[in-house]
């Protein structure tokens, strides 16, 4: 019996190769799947890790070394040596690590404002290119920045004379000498080989420095930093990612030693800080895996449920060509089994061979994909790509037992016939019952955690609506071949009974269609992604290039963005406020330029900058106030303080004038960055510490602006003798009260974007401002929603702390000059940060929901493949008869046009139709269960992602698959009709 059945596959061998290809695809599948996840994992993991920072691969432990010169003699030092300690706390695998230790020294700066950065950093002279001399080698050598050099007049052989240095008060810039002055030979003047090595860490040795200066330390032996008379030092120990640290296989233990490190850290006080980037990269490997394991298998299912109803198609339509074998095997009284082994058993071993290769197949695929889409990352085969395979094989294997039964339990007369009946019966219509009703559970079930039951709903959704559409649709055939007979087109007749009238015809439809709505249901993903991905990158973002400046005054900002770029043609200055946890993202930013700049959704500002008074000018190197006190009880007077903005650059100016007396005075201070003008921000009044009801009146003669705003603690308002200001209660107000001029709008307009009410928002002094809500957006640029936007300028203005702010940042487009960051540099900002959107994309792009979806571009594939394969079989197994009934027609008198129209267009029509109503499935199944495809990974962006694919794409992916078909439908054509005589 066996040597029978291998008989026929020999005989067969054009059927039994196609049987064995389909089952080659659908195990393919089920093995392509798995194998594709592991090579997602490896791709994910490098891919983020060659677009992260290097301070997220790295991990840096620093502590403050105290001043030890007082100490007793003999005693030991209780703070922590990480020279000593440093390697207990660390031991990654697969990491380098380096200690360094700085403090500041006075000697060589004419400024006493700008300190030389004193550096011992390990294996330094290994990173340094020396353009003079030779690197510091001994006790006593020192290197100099080639520029700093330059600029002071230093050259190799020269001595300097260097001495530890403090800064008594953050308020005051100079520093201080506080120690015993050492002498120093430059051996050599470097430059940095590569500054943004990983090496160097995130100290910021080469950034720009204080006073306009490059970032150029000293650096020193070991033996130098320790001899010299110092006080509190600087002490880090940095650890970085070296080759295949960051490997997927190797990060469990990683995030296992991180935290390990972390408790650690904690237990050793607060003498310890650790800083790292690492941690952060780690969970996006992890939820950019966790994401791509969700995506992949939605289409994977669909195509192993393709390949079986391809399987149904091919073994139906290899059954029917052999109804007469059957038949005859019936009548001559094979027993059950016999007919069954004879009916099933070329087909089962077809379905083997093919399971055998396809576990090869779907592995060398991914292999092969992998190493042309992400070269040098590796498929890391194995045994655990398989384990769906033999669930692949069993189907198919089902598949061919279930298309088999119907002709062996059909009667031997039935069998005989040459047109067998089409039946529709009750059996198939509740088997397709079934299968609906399945897809509307899997909906139902369906969730944005996309587990369980849920990630069958796409593919039993395709293969549903593909049956339906297939039995409302496929009769129609038989309507128009009716109608076209009796309007005497004999070849649409034809064409329209030899739909209808073969059983299979159906089944081919249903498989068509599916197959297309794969490809549709694919091409929307990959779009609707691609899309996001973009605008994330875009709004997250806010411009095309982000530049993130040390701390500065917000006036500074704005002037010196403005002095850089004087036509507002590409740069913007921003602040990025931080926000409380559930309170929307807030941004000012000049409104001015934010058109021209920012990129994502337009945003209309001019509600945002209505006309608003002047500021107040005050100019002249001194500036003073005539004020008239009157009321304040002894004991209960006020301090005022002014805040100024010069108007020609440079931080706010907070400037004590000291306890206001009753009577009238004159307060003066000296201003020098007022030379140029300045203008009010803002007077603050407030009592001393425990002092209770304070009270009186003041007068300031020199102000007489008609409009100016108070906050709590009393009124202001303008008289003809200049501001009048009535203290009336300070009880409670720890900052005190604060006067400004009313050259800003009030409630502040602001700009929202997913956020429905809005009452106040936290200004840049941190007090609350109300605000009225004058524009509503998609999205806020470099916010998303929620998120509001305000004037950057308004903003300041009812700002009172004159304080620097350290999210100042600024926004360039595409047309930014090569120099902008020299040109801001040059009038005083300190770039500190350098984003750009390229790079984000290039992130989100190596995310896991970007490369899982290269998997569905697979799928699309081999969907495709299936379709065309089983139009190529369909044809093959009907040409024969066809090849009969239409010759013996030819010589009837048939027309060659007619017989042409026959031939040529049966297939290609229901291709066409095929696409229609698969392109339509696609966008049904799309809204059913496309929302909760993690496309945009788990943790979805404050961003307002498009959740609807292009039209336009949807149809030149209808337009290409139809072409591929129809092509495919033609060729078997014209075969059919080179064959008939």
């Amino acid at each position: 019996m066996i040597s029978l059945v291998l008989a026929m596959v020999w005989n067969r061998r054009g059927q039994a190769l196609v049987i064995a290809l389909l089952s080659l695809f659908g195990v393919a599948a089920a093995v392509a799947a798995p194998a594709y996840l592991r090579a997602a994992d490896r791709a994910v993991a490098a891919g983020q890790v060659t677009t992260s920072l290097p301070s997220e691969r790295a991990v840096e432990l620093t502590t403050l070394r105290l001043d030890h010169r007082r100490d007793p003699p003999g005693s030991e030092p209780t703070d922590i040596d990480l020279t000593r300690t440093g390697t207990a706390l660390t031991g990654l695998a697969g990491f380098a690590y380096v200690y360094s230790a700085e403090y500041p020294t006075v000697g060589i700066e004419p400024d006493d404002r700008n300190r030389t950065r004193f550096v011992y950093r390990q294996d330094a002279c290994a990173h340094l290119t020396m353009t003079a001399g030779r690197c510091a080698i001994a006790s006593g050598d020192v290197v100099l920045g080639a520029e700093t050099g330059r600029r002071l007049g230093l050259k190799p052989g020269d001595s300097i004379t260097l001495t530890f240095a403090v800064r008594p008060s953050p308020r005051l810039p100079d520093y201080v000498p506080a120690g015993v002055p050492k002498q120093f030979l430059i051996a050599g003047l470097y430059r940095a080989t590569d500054p943004a090595d990983e090496f160097w860490g995130t100290h910021g040795y080469f950034g720009r420095d204080s006073g306009d200066r490059p970032g150029e330390p000293a650096f020193v032996t070991s033996a130098s930093l320790r001899t010299m008379d110092h006080g509190a030092m600087q002490t880090s120990l940095d650890a970085y990612a070296g080759p295949g640290a960051l490997n997927v296989d190797r990060l469990p233990a990683l995030q296992t030693r991180l935290a390990q490190l972390q408790a650690s850290v904690t237990d050793f006080g607060a003498g310890v800080e650790l800083k790292s980037g690492l941690p952060g990269l780690l969970t996006r490997i992890d939820e950019g895996r966790r994401a791509a394991h969700r995506i992949v298998p939605v289409l994977a299912v669909a195509l192993v449920l393709l390949a079986c109803l391809t399987i149904f198609l091919a073994v139906g339509y290899g059954t029917e060509g052999r109804r007469p074998e059957l038949a005859v095997v019936a009548l001559r009284g094979a027993r059950w089994g016999q007919r069954w082994w004879l009916a099933t058993g070329e087909n089962i071993v077809a379905i083997v061979a093919g399971a055998l290769l396809g576990c090869l197949a779907g592995q060398l695929l991914v292999t092969l994909f992998t190493a042309w889409r992400f070269p040098g990352v590796g498929a890391d085969p194995g045994l655990a790509s398989l384990r769906w395979a033999p669930v692949a094989a069993g189907a198919a294997v089902l598949t061919v037992l279930l298309a088999e039964r119907r002709q062996i339990a059909t009667p031997v007369a039935e069998l005989l016939r040459r047109a067998p009946a089409v039946r529709g019966s009750a059996r198939a219509v509740a088997a397709e019952a079934v299968v609906v009703l399945l897809a509307a559970v899997a909906t139902v079930q369906l969730s944005a955690d996309l587990l369980g039951v849920g990630t069958f709903a796409a593919a039993l959704i395709v293969i549903a609506a593909a049956l339906v559409v297939a039995r409302l649709l496929l009769p129609w055939a038989t309507v128009l071949g009716r109608r076209a007979l009796r309007a005497g087109r004999l070849g649409a007749a034809l064409a329209g009974f030899q739909l209808s009238r073969r059983p299979g015809a159906a089944r081919l439809f249903a498989l068509l269609t599916a197959a297309v709505a794969v490809v549709g249901y694919a091409s929307a993903a990959v779009d609707v992604a691609a899309r996001g991905r973009m605008l994330e990158a875009e709004v997250g973002t806010g411009a095309t290039r982000v530049l993130t400046v040390a701390a500065t005054g917000r006036q500074n900002l704005m002037n010196a963005v403005r002095a850089a770029d004087p036509s507002g043609a590409y740069a913007m200055a921003a602040v990025r406020l931080s926000s409380d946890p559930g309170r929307p993202a807030l941004l000012a930013v000049d409104t001015t330029r934010l058109g021209l700049v920012a990129l994502g959704p337009a945003v209309n500002v001019g509600p945002l900058r209505p006309a608003a008074p002047p500021p107040v000018e005050l100019k002249g190197a001194t500036v003073a106030f005539d004020i008239t006190a009157s009321g304040f009880a002894t004991g209960k007077t006020v301090d005022l303080t002014a805040v100024l903005s010069p108007s020609g650059g440079g931080d706010d100016q907070v400037i004590p004038y000291g306890v206001v007396t009753n009577g009238r005075h004159v307060y003066s201070q000296s201003v020098p960055a007022c030379a140029g003008g300045c203008t009010l921000n803002s007077l603050r009044l407030f009592g001393g510490q425990g002092t209770l009801d304070i009270a009186g009146k003041l007068t300031v003669h020199s102000l007489r602006t008609p409009d100016w705003r108070a906050s709590e603690g009393g009124t202001a308002a303008a008289s003809p003798d200049g501001l009048k200001i009535d203290v009336t209660s300070l009880n409670g107000l720890a900052n005190g009260m604060f006067v400004q001029p009313a050259d800003a709008p009030w409630p502040l307009p602001v700009a929202t974007a997913g956020v429905t009410a809005l009452k106040s928002i936290n200004g840049l002094d941190a007090r609350e401002v109300p605000v009225k809500v004058a524009v509503r957006a998609d999205a806020i640029p470099g916010g998303g929603a929620p998120a509001v936007l305000v004037d950057l300028d308004y903003a300041d203005r009812l700002a009172t702390d004159g304080a620097q702010t350290a999210g100042a940042q600024v926004w360039l487009n595409d047309r930014a000059p090569a120099d902008v960051v020299d040109r801001l540099e040059s009038r005083g900002l300190v770039v500190i940060g350098d984003v750009r959107t390229a790079q984000v994309r290039a992130r989100l792009d190596n995310q896991g929901p970007a490369i899982a979806l290269w998997f569905y571009v697979i799928v699309a594939v081999l969907a495709t493949a299936l379709a065309a394969g089983a139009l190529i079989l369909s044809a093959s197994v009907d040409r024969a008869r066809r090849v009969e009934d239409l010759s013996a027609l030819r010589t009837q008198g048939l027309t060659r046009r007619a017989l042409r129209q026959a031939t040529l267009w049966t297939y290609p029509v229901l291709v066409a139709v095929a696409v229609v109503a698969g392109m339509a499935i696609a966008a049904l199944g799309w809204w059913l269960t496309g929302w909760a495809l993690p496309l945009a990974g788990l943790n979805r962006p404050e961003v307002p992602l498009p959740t609807w694919p292009n039209p336009l794409v949807l149809t030149a992916t209808g337009i290409a698959a139809a072409a591929v078909l129809a092509a495919v439908a033609l060729a078997a054509g014209r075969r059919t009709l080179r064959e008939i005589r």
